[in-house]
């Protein structure tokens, strides 16, 4: 959770990834009336303002700035476009386009060298408005029930009173594909068994609220470099004064940029028709073994520079699922995504990481490669697979546990309306029946834009 204004946004990797056109014509496919790519398309237009590229598919006039990384990049970024490229991946200037496979610089929430979150695109500029009034540290502990409708909320500070808040017209839910089922759950929507084993009463039986979680997954395969040209070395004490001091004296350097630099987008033998791997491609190294604690910066080798794909699972297949662990609210749920539990994804996640060896090995690199440190086992699948389960990492691109639909899992309607309950909507990534084909905050951007549209009736 980004436990912040602009919530996830503010803390991600600043990547603009729209996923691909299949992606959505699949969920219009499942019976979802108005979501598929040309529909939703203006919703990704209306919202950017797009600093680098003027064609059909991207806009110029909404509050969210985008753009390619101008302030700073380092010699890497370059190798890696050119590695790609040696071992068969076309160049595609903009991987949200007509197409999305190729390799490519990415597009980023960035303007002026800061973050571009979603408060402070949307939020900050309208904070003052009478109609809005932003409450934190508020936590949401359930959603109110009349006669099958909802009424409010009710929400609270922890360790004080909760109090309710009334709707006029309906309740929405928009807390993430984590933190909505969670909600729903609390208020007594969803699986009737699960609900009475926490002593919840079911005020509606809902079966898919909390299951169907997909999420993407990667695994750093990385180098280390001839000399400190990347972001290693920055990671010191010393090393982040004098980036920061460089920063605010000359408005240049490291912190310009976020932690990626480049992307490619790529097809294994599963999927030869269609995107299934990601590259993400970062200027630093996570060392050798398995010591290196992605949740620690201070973990990260300093001594040394070098740099990394991220090869990355896009259309799993394994599904999982949370569910109450008790009946009080401020009690984090049971989450088992159950990763990597059908065969395909391994196979996937196995192929990708053999390409981004071959262009970490490919000659662009070779100016800048020390040595290849990771995998460890280069040698085999078995090898590769089980440097894969040492050092996978969720991208935290959590969906699909509100599924938008007309089956037994469903949860909302393509209205974003819960199913069953009168008022109720929930608007975010929760929503999505499929995980899509790359970083998830851009298609969140259009989900709410399309919710605001349904919302008003539009």
């Amino acid at each position: 959770h980004g436990k912040v204004l602009g919530g996830s946004s503010s803390t991600n990797a600043m990547a603009y990834v729209r996923g691909n056109r299949a992606d959505y014509d699949d969920w219009a496919a499942l019976g979802n009336k108005g979501w598929d790519y040309d529909s939703i398309l203006p919703y990704f237009r209306k919202s950017e303002a797009n600093a680098d590229l003027d064609n059909e598919f991207h806009g110029s006039n909404g509050e969210l700035h985008v753009e390619f990384a101008k302030k700073f990049q380092t010699p890497f970024r370059e190798a890696f476009i050119k590695g790609c490229q040696e071992v068969g991946m076309p160049f595609n200037e903009d991987y949200n386009g007509a197409v999305q496979k190729g390799v490519g610089n990415f597009q980023f929430n960035i303007k002026d060298g800061k973050r571009h979150s979603g408060f402070t695109a949307f939020l900050k500029p309208i904070r003052k408005r009478q109609n809005l009034t932003i409450k934190p540290y508020m936590h949401t502990q359930k959603v109110l029930l009349e006669h099958g409708r909802a009424v409010g909320v009710l929400a609270g500070k922890k360790k004080k009173k909760a109090q309710v808040f009334k709707a006029d017209r309906e309740v929405i839910l928009s807390a993430g594909a984590l933190a909505s089922p969670h909600i729903l759950l609390l208020s007594g929507i969803g699986p009737a068994a699960e609900l009475r084993q926490v002593g919840i009463d079911c005020q509606h039986d809902l079966a898919g609220v909390g299951k169907n979680l997909q999420d993407h997954l990667f695994v750093p395969i990385g180098a280390t470099s001839k000399e400190k040209m990347g972001a290693n070395h920055t990671i010191s004490n010393w090393g982040q004064a004098k980036e920061i001091a460089r920063y605010f004296l000359t408005g240049k350097g490291l912190l310009n940029i976020g932690p990626l630099e480049a992307v490619a987008f790529a097809s294994s033998s599963l999927s030869p028709q269609r995107v299934d791997f990601q590259f993400q491609f970062t200027s630093s190294h996570t060392g050798e073994g398995y010591t290196t604690d992605f949740h620690d910066y201070k973990s990260f080798p300093t001594e040394e520079d070098g740099f990394s794909i991220l090869p990355t699972l896009l259309r799993p297949a394994s599904r999982g699922a949370l569910w109450l662990r008790d009946d009080q609210h401020f009690t984090q749920p049971i989450i088992q995504p159950n990763f990597l539990s059908v065969a395909a994804d391994r196979q996937v996640l196995i192929e990708a990481t053999k390409k981004a060896i071959e262009v970490l090995e490919s000659d662009a690199f070779a100016p800048y490669r020390k040595r290849l440190i990771s995998p460890p086992d280069r040698s085999s699948d078995a090898g590769i697979f089980d440097h894969i389960q040492q050092q996978v990492e969720t991208v935290y691109h959590p969906v699909g546990t509100c599924k938008m639909g007309h089956d037994e899992l469903a949860v909302v309607d393509d209205q974003l309306r819960v199913l069953g309950i009168e008022s109720l909507r929930v608007i975010d990534a929760s929503i999505m029946p499929t995980i899509v084909s790359g970083n998830t905050n851009a298609p969140v951007y259009m989900i709410a834009e399309k919710g605001a549209d349904l919302v008003l009736g539009k």
